[in-house]
């Protein structure tokens, strides 16, 4: 490493360490600042947001039209700066077309598993479309350590792919919980940029934690990254469901989340995706009942706070 590139890892942890808060932001507040207080964000804007393809009776497997996902990305366009898609066939496709044509900017990601035929369709879309001028930022998986659907060799040489495939100023990721980028080093070398998940409520905390856990989990992808960008490609708090441990999921505690989220995000410079924008019914098979309340809008597009 280049002492320039040691100064320049040194400004970013100062930063990020001079950021935290061992309070959250909102414990004096009232139920009717918040709102004021997520109406004035919402109406600022901010980094980023999941896209949310699917309306109830759909699910991945599914075709999504182009005119479904326009009607749902001009919700989004006041508010957000960036998207995220989680696949590049079925529809996903056109989440990075439609973003681009409203000025949107894109985190287009290949969902790649165990299903190496799919895996081979994904991937040919990514490169398909960061040729065509559709993706800032490409990633080449998303939680396929975490499942096991994919070995460590195997995803390297996917990376290897698409880098070798699209133009050089496009950085290449991989998507996956902050800890897996400790874990695999070798992983994080082959990343232009570290694409972080951080979830306190998977971890079983307790809201009045859940910033400083959040802020610790991206602490670990930061130190593992070794001077390069981590963004944090999800992070959110359900609205309703059962309680994982001590962590309870509430109206409440989802909006004081969210606002924590883009106050502290936003002091600290960092970029971050927040999951998710639009309630998804199907989600409840993978995930129990709380998997049909993480959006920001409500399964009907109405926004909730």
């Amino acid at each position: 490493m280049t002492y320039r590139k040691e100064q320049e890892l040194s400004k970013q942890q100062e930063k990020f360490l001079a950021s935290i808060q061992t309070q959250n932001f909102l414990k004096e507040y009232t139920p009717e600042e918040l709102h004021d207080v997520f109406k004035t964000i919402m109406s600022q804007g901010f980094h980023g947001m999941c896209f949310s393809m699917y309306e109830d009776g759909q699910e991945p497997g599914h075709h999504i039209t182009e005119e479904q996902v326009l009607r749902r990305m001009k919700i989004l366009k006041p508010h957000v700066k960036w998207v995220r898609s989680f696949s590049c066939i079925e529809g996903n496709e056109f989440v990075p077309k439609v973003a681009k044509q409203l000025g949107i900017k894109t985190l287009v990601g290949a969902w790649l598993s165990d299903n190496k035929e799919k895996n081979r369709e994904e991937l040919d879309g990514l490169i398909k479309m960061a040729n065509e001028g559709l993706v800032d930022i490409a990633a080449v998986g998303n939680e396929v350590l975490y499942r096991n659907d994919l070995s460590i060799e195997e995803l390297l040489q996917h990376l290897d792919e698409v880098r070798a495939a699209i133009p050089s100023h496009i950085p290449v990721g991989y998507v996956d919980a902050y800890y897996e980028f400790t874990v695999h080093p070798e992983l994080t070398a082959k990343c232009d940029v570290i694409l972080s998940n951080c979830y306190p409520f998977w971890e079983s905390c307790h809201y009045d934690y859940s910033l400083t856990h959040m802020q610790h989990m991206y602490g670990q992808a930061l130190n593992a990254a070794k001077g390069k960008k981590v963004i944090i490609t999800e992070t959110g708090w359900p609205s309703k469901g059962e309680s994982l441990g001590d962590a309870h999921p509430s109206e409440m505690n989802a909006l004081k989340y969210f606002i924590n989220t883009q106050l502290w995000s936003k002091k600290a410079g960092i970029e971050a995706f927040y999951f998710s924008s639009f309630d998804e019914s199907w989600k409840v098979g993978d995930e129990g009942d709380v998997g049909a309340y993480w959006g920001i809008w409500d399964k009907k597009e109405q926004l909730k706070y």
